[in-house]
């Protein structure tokens, strides 16, 4: 993947058609805390959630739960 062409902050929507999890997933994971706040999501100033597209890219390919 061309990390040059790829956002670094995504919605949910985005992040759901990039890695193939549910919206439902996502939120799982979040609320988990699998996926740390201002590491892999935070809140954009309009207060939508916002996600780390890399560095959930990189969690994915870890392996680690």
């Amino acid at each position: 993947m061309d990390t040059a062409a790829t956002p670094f902050w995504v919605l949910i929507e985005k992040l759901s058609n990039e890695t193939g999890y549910t919206v439902n997933a996502i939120r799982a994971k979040q609320k988990k805390n699998q996926w740390k706040f201002n590491v892999h999501w935070k809140r954009a100033p309009d207060n939508r959630l916002v996600f780390n597209l890399p560095a959930i890219q990189k969690w994915m390919a870890s392996g680690v739960q």
